[in-house]
């Protein structure tokens, strides 16, 4: 991760705003603080499901990049509360293991961007401070075939609540078949 400052200082609305980072790794949860305090951000930090809610439910802040797997939970958990508590908070998701079914509800939950790890700390504050009308710019290297196919399989499979025999029966393939796709990581 780049330490960096930007050339542009945090400015306006941003400056000194209120940033929770919530990720269960922690020698990353502090560079990434120290990275995001030097953009001009009061960063607190929590590496979990019940610590963030209670930082939530005492001080809503007004961001927060939050990981997707946490040690007790999910961060989808960490955004439908600081939704609840600040509707207007701008938040993404990062996660290792990013699929389509679990990027859509984080925007649905209100998440403004969902980053793959290891995500850069400059990708993180061009998505905290993208205007909200802005598109994120195009990846360099978008996924492969394989890819495609993985999240097709793992959306499919959250849709049926993680029922390896239904997904398998709506995929048209067998049972076994899905379950080693299942139990493989995703492709490049």
């Amino acid at each position: 991760m780049t330490d960096e400052v930007p050339s542009e200082p945090l400015e306006g609305d941003f400056a000194g705003a209120r940033l929770l980072i919530v990720d269960d790794d922690k020698p990353f949860l502090q560079r990434l603080a120290r990275a995001m305090e030097k953009r001009g951000f009061a960063t607190d930090i929590a590496d979990s499901v019940e610590e963030a809610r209670a930082k939530i439910a005492a001080q809503p802040p007004a961001f927060a990049v939050v990981d997707m797997r946490l040690g007790d939970g999910n961060g989808l958990d960490v955004i439908s509360a600081l939704h609840e508590h600040n509707p207007e908070a701008r938040a993404i998701i990062l996660t290792g293991y990013g699929n389509i079914a679990t990027a859509v509800t984080a925007v649905k939950l209100g998440a403004i961007d969902y980053l793959s790890k290891p995500a850069d700390a400059d990708d993180i504050f061009a998505a905290l401070t993208r205007k909200l009308d802005e598109m994120a710019p195009p990846p360099e290297n978008p996924m492969s075939a394989d890819r495609v196919r993985w999240e097709h399989i793992q959306r499919v499979y959250e849709l049926c609540d993680r029922n390896v025999s239904e997904t398998a029966r709506r995929l048209n393939m067998h049972r076994r078949t899905l379950q080693r796709i299942l139990a493989k990581r995703a492709p490049r």
